[in-house]
C-alpha cells in the first residue's frame, strides 16, 4: 500500500471525480454514506450525538453524515465552527439539505456558545480533517480543548482535527479521538508514533475511488502487504541440504545477559539457517551449549582466529555489553569481515561511542536501533518525522538498512525506498524481542536473501509471529521466546499465500 501524502489524496479525488466520473459532492455523500454505515453498525444509537463541523469539505462530510442519521431517525445536534467564510461549495450544499430535517445548527462564534458535552455522549469530529496545514489557533483550538476535555467516545472523520496529514504538528491542539474512520488509505500520520494519543484506533473505509491513480504516481514509503512478502519469500527446493542455506555467526552474550545470546541464536536457527553457531564469553560456553543442542559455540577469545569467510552472514550485539572486549570484538569483525551484518543493541551502542567506526560498516549491513539507539547513533531529533529524514538520508549515506524499531517499525533502504510494517503489537515491547529479530535477519541473510529483502521479509515475520503469539497468550502475557515459538506458525501463513 502506497502511502501518499495529503496533495497526492486530493489529487486522487479530483482524479476519481474527471475520470470515474462523479461529481465532487457526490463523491463527498459516498464518503459520508460508508462512515453512517460504520456508526449504525458499531455505536450505541441510545446515545446523544454531536457532531461539530468547520465549513471545509470535511464540514461537508460531518452534515452529510447529519441528515443520513436523521434519515434513520437519529437526530444530531450539529454544531458550526463560525470563521467569516461562507464554506466550500460542497459544505454549502450539504447545509442546504440538511436544513429539511429536524436537526438542531448551532453557529459557534465565540467560546460562550460551545455546549456542553457530557461523557454519554458521542462526539464526531468533522472540523477539519485532512485539510490543515497548520497549527491550529483561535477559536479553532479552543472548540478542540474543549472537546478533549470532555471525555468522551469521539469519531474523527478522516483525520483528527488539528492533526497534519504528512508533517509534524507541533501542537496539542489536536482532537483526541476514540476512533478515525479515514478514507481509502491510510494517512502518514497514522504510522507515526507521536501521534498515537490522537488518532485511537483506526477504520480505512474503502470509498470507491478510482484505482488506476495509484499507478500513475511515485511514493517515497509503502506499507507492507502480504502480496509484497509473497513476492520475497523462497520456497525450499526438494534438493536441498544444510549447506545450502548458510552458516550464520551470532556474537552476544556476557554475564548476566547471556538470555539474550539464546534469543538471538534460537531465533536464527528457526529462520531456516542451515547451521548457527554462537560466539560467547568462555564463563558462559555451557549455558548457550546446554540450551541450545542445535547450535555450535565458540568463546569470544576465538573470534580473531575464525576463518571468516565460512559464515554467509553475521549478527552481533545481543547481550554484547560496551566493555573494552565488545569493542575489541566489534573492531575485529569490522577489519576481518565485509558481507553484510547485522548490528544490533549493544554492538549499536559501540559504534554510537565511536562514531567513525560507521564509515566502516559493510556496505548492505542491517542495523535494528530502536529510537534512542538512533539518537545516540546519528544525533537528537525534534519529532518522528524528522527521524524517519534522517534514517532515510543515513541510510543512502552509509548504504546500510536502517530498520527503526517501533509500533509501525520503518524501513530505509539504500536505493531511497522505504516501507513501514504492517504486523506486530504491543505486546511485543517486551524485553528480548529485538533480539529475537537480530537471529531472525542473521538466518534470512545467510540463506541468500538480498539484505534489502531480508529486512523487509524479517521484520515483517517477526511482528506476524508477534500476532500470532498475542492472538493466543494475550499481549499481555507475550514473552519474547514466545516470538520464537510462533514463527514456523508465521512462515506457514506466508507459504499459504505464495
Amino acid at each position: 500500500m502506497k502511502i501518499l501524502s495529503a496533495a497526492q489524496i486530493r489529487n486522487w479525488d479530483v482524479f476519481t471525480i474527471e475520470n470515474e466520473p462523479i461529481s465532487s459532492l457526490e463523491l463527498m455523500e459516498r464518503a459520508a454514506g460508508k462512515c453512517t454505515a460504520w456508526i449504525l453498525s458499531n455505536a450505541n444509537r441510545d446515545r446523544k450525538f454531536k457532531i461539530f463541523c468547520g465549513k471545509g469539505n470535511n464540514g461537508g462530510d460531518g452534515l452529510a453524515i447529519a441528515r443520513q442519521l436523521a434519515e434513520k431517525d437519529i437526530i444530531a445536534e450539529v454544531y458550526i465552527l463560525e470563521f467569516g467564510a461562507l464554506g466550500t461549495p460542497d459544505f454549502q450544499a450539504n447545509l442546504k439539505r440538511l436544513h429539511a430535517y429536524p436537526n438542531a445548527i448551532h453557529f459557534l462564534q465565540d467560546e460562550t456558545f460551545f455546549p456542553a458535552i457530557d461523557e454519554s455522549d458521542i462526539v464526531i469530529d468533522a472540523i477539519y480533517g485532512s485539510g490543515v496545514d497548520r497549527t491550529l489557533e483561535g477559536l479553532s483550538a479552543a472548540l478542540v480543548n474543549h472537546i478533549n476535555l470532555a471525555d468522551t467516545f469521539v469519531i474523527s472523520i478522516d483525520l483528527p482535527s488539528g492533526l497534519i496529514s504528512d508533517k509534524p504538528t507541533n501542537s496539542n491542539a489536536v482532537v483526541r479521538a476514540t476512533l478515525t474512520l479515514t478514507f481509502q488509505t491510510l494517512k502518514l500520520a497514522f504510522l507515526i508514533a507521536e501521534n498515537g494519543r490522537y488518532i485511537g484506533k483506526v477504520h480505512i473505509l474503502n470509498i470507491g475511488l478510482h484505482l488506476q491513480y495509484l499507478q500513475t504516481i511515485q511514493t517515497r514509503s509503502e506499507l507492507l502487504h502480504k502480496d509484497k512478502i509473497r513476492n520475497l519469500y523462497r520456497p525450499r527446493s526438494a534438493f536441498s541440504h544444510k549447506g545450502t542455506f548458510g552458516h550464520a555467526l551470532i556474537i552476544a552474550g556476557e554475564k548476566g545477559k547471556m538470555g539474550a545470546a539464546i534469543l538471538a541464536t534460537k531465533a536464527c536457527l528457526r529462520s531456516g539457517v542451515g547451521l548457527v553457531t554462537a560466539a560467547v564469553p568462555e564463563a558462559e560456553l555451557l549455558i548457550i551449549q546446554n540450551a541450545l543442542l542445535e547450535s555450535m559455540a565458540i568463546v569470544h577469545d576465538e573470534v580473531n582466529e575464525l576463518e571468516w569467510n565460512k559464515f554467509a552472514s553475521i549478527g552481533i550485539g545481543p547481550g554484547l555489553g560496551t566493555t573494552n572486549k565488545s569493542e575489541q570484538l566489534l573492531q575485529i569483525l569490522l577489519s576481518s569481515y565485509f558481507s553484510p551484518c547485522v548490528f544490533d543493541a549493544d554492538a549499536l551502542n559501540v559504534l554510537a561511542n565511536n562514531p567513525l567506526w560507521q564509515n566502516e560498516l559493510p556496505p548492505n549491513s542491517i542495523i535494528t536501533p530502536h529510537p534512542k539507539e538512533f539518537d545516540r547513533l546519528f544525533g537528537r531529533t525534534n519529532n518522528d518525522f524528522e527521524r524517519i529524514e534522517l534514517a532515510i538520508k543515513k541510510s543512502r549515506e552509509l548504504h546500510i538498512n536502517i530498520i527503526l524499531k517501533g509500533h509501525h517499525t520503518f524501513i530505509a533502504l539504500p536505493n531511497g525506498k522505504a516501507y513501514f510494517n504492517s504486523t506486530g503489537n504491543p505486546g511485543m515491547a517486551t524485553g528480548g524481542s529485538g533480539d529475537v529479530l537480530t537471529g531472525i535477519l542473521a538466518g534470512l541473510l545467510a540463506q541468500g536473501y538480498d539484505p534489502a529483502d531480508a529486512s523487509i521479509l524479517g521484520v515483517y515475520l517477526h511482528g506476524l509471529a508477534g500476532d500470532l503469539a498475542a492472538a493466543r497468550l494475550s499481549q499481555e502475557a507475550m514473552l519474547a521466546g514466545d516470538l520464537i515459538k510462533f514463527l514456523g506458525k508465521a512462515f506457514l501463513e506466508i507459504q499459504a499465500d505464495s
